[in-house]
């Protein structure tokens, strides 16, 4: 259900997105309908993805309202048109897994989690006005639902990233 746990450095990548707030329960509801619009304005552009679309958690409140992003990795950094914008994946040292099946979401993260607490490692995290705010926490959607429509089939990455001050 899960890969092992690993830490690898990884570059800046830029990529173009749609920031929102929503509610945990009405998440899964939102990121397709999100990804149909960044793509379909990527194409309008001529911008190539290069890389798996997934979202960035800003903010994680399971009680209140989630600040996410659905975005698209891209090769340079461009401008947006206000609602689709811009942003950049920062470099660094990142803890990930991968897991099987969507209904695992929150149990891969989770499991992430708990592997780093024991690990002692420290997260790029602080408390946010309304939760707890991340530089970078993000899942990468792995599968493609037109190749594979089995949800319980699809892989996705987890990945969040260290605090910079840790030992290398």
């Amino acid at each position: 259900m899960f890969t092992q746990p690993r830490i690898e450095e990884r570059k800046a990548q830029p990529y173009i997105g749609i920031r929102t707030q929503v509610p945990m329960q009405e998440l899964s509801n939102t990121i397709s309908p999100l990804l149909d619009e960044v793509f379909a304005w990527a194409e309008q552009q001529g911008i190539a993805s290069v890389g798996a679309p997934f979202i960035r958690y800003h903010v994680i409140n399971m009680e209140g309202l989630m600040d996410v992003e659905i975005g698209v990795p891209v090769a340079t950094p461009v401008s947006g048109n206000g609602r689709v914008s811009q942003d950049v994946l920062p470099a660094g040292r990142y803890a990930a897994l991968i897991y099987t099946g969507i209904e695992n979401g929150i149990q891969g993260n989770a499991a992430l989690l708990d592997w780093g607490a024991k690990e002692g490692l420290v997260w790029d995290r602080w408390e946010a006005e309304n939760g707890d705010g991340f530089g970078a926490r993000v899942e990468f959607f792995l599968t493609d639902p037109a190749d594979e429509p089995n949800p319980s089939k699809w892989e996705t990455e987890v990945a969040i990233r260290l605090a910079d001050h840790q030992s290398r």
